[in-house]
């Protein structure tokens, strides 16, 4: 292993709020890991819940930093692109992949599509097949449900919310996204059966194990935790966790962060209180609460 992992990294970046980048770079620096930005646009803020942000696109500098990028012959461990504006932004992650990811390296992608059974404003159709695609050229994927279920074409289950998701029907979404081609498949946000909880559940293909991992549920919506959640997965992952510790990980850091903020009077477009909790990452594993939840 080289003296520091090295991960690019292709968000956007928020001048006030705790999402993209503004908590990709701070998860993954007490890691131990590099953070060497891909930035797809500069916002003012967050989008959700500000309104009349500002926003400039990068998608044309993005091509000129990854030729140079190329011209350098930098290589990296992991590449982990999340929100993306474009399809000529979805052919430069794949780009990306293809010209600066390691032999054996680690590409992840958070399809950010939508979520609560509806797309993005920002997305579209066309988006959804582009991000199809790209699946295609990723090892391990982040989806929602919601996500899960724009990439499979099905239909985004409504009483799932009231009565849990089916468990034959996840399961089956799950190998049939990484029959799509990534190696691992983590889908986040399940509405479980009982209403406290909700689940994040994943499928590795060659070892052929599913894998759950349950958590309390607060009324709560931040935004960024997604992007929290993914980053702490992969950080894990490239540190040489398995994949179900890596979730449990996620899982502790993005609830732990989300109790620390819920007890103060914050508004919830501000984002988790991120500063509070990132010590916690280097914290040692001495609790771990994931099911091997079928073996076929």
């Amino acid at each position: 292993m080289p003296p520091i992992l090295r991960l690019a990294a292709i968000h956007d970046i928020s001048g006030f709020g705790h999402t993209s980048l503004m908590a990709v770079i701070p998860i993954f620096s007490p890691l131990g890991i590099q953070v060497c930005p891909l930035p797809t646009a500069v916002l003012s803020t967050g989008t959700n819940g500000f309104p009349n942000f500002r926003f400039i696109d990068l998608t044309d500098h993005m091509g000129d930093c990854l030729e140079h990028w190329k011209e350098l012959d930098l290589k990296f461990d992991a590449v982990y692109s999340g929100f993306l504006g474009s399809m000529r932004q979805v052919e430069l992650v794949q780009d990306c992949i293809a010209s600066c990811l390691k032999p054996g390296g680690l590409a992840v992608v958070d399809p950010v599509l939508g979520d609560d059974g509806k797309l993005e404003p920002t997305m579209d159709m066309d988006m959804v097949g582009a991000m199809r695609s790209l699946v295609g050229k990723a090892g391990c994927i982040t989806p929602n449900l919601t996500e899960a279920a724009l990439l499979l074409g099905e239909a985004y289950p409504k009483d799932a919310q009231e009565n849990g998701m089916d468990e034959s029907m996840l399961r089956d979404w799950l190998y049939r996204l990484t029959d799509a081609g990534p190696e691992i498949a983590v889908i986040t946000s399940v509405p479980a059966a009982k209403k406290e909880q909700s689940a994040v559940v994943a499928y590795q293909r060659t070892h052929n194990r599913f894998w759950r991992v349950d958590c309390a549920y607060l009324p709560a919506d931040y935004p960024g935790t997604g992007d929290s959640f993914t980053s702490v997965l992969t950080g894990s992952m490239m540190q040489g966790d398995s994949l179900p510790l890596a979730m449990d990980r996620a899982v502790q850091f993005v609830t732990m962060g989300i109790r620390a903020t819920f007890g103060h009077i914050s508004p919830l477009r501000e984002g988790i209180f991120l500063e509070r909790v990132l010590n916690a990452l280097n914290a040692p594993v001495t609790a771990a609460s994931y099911t091997l939840w079928e073996e076929m």
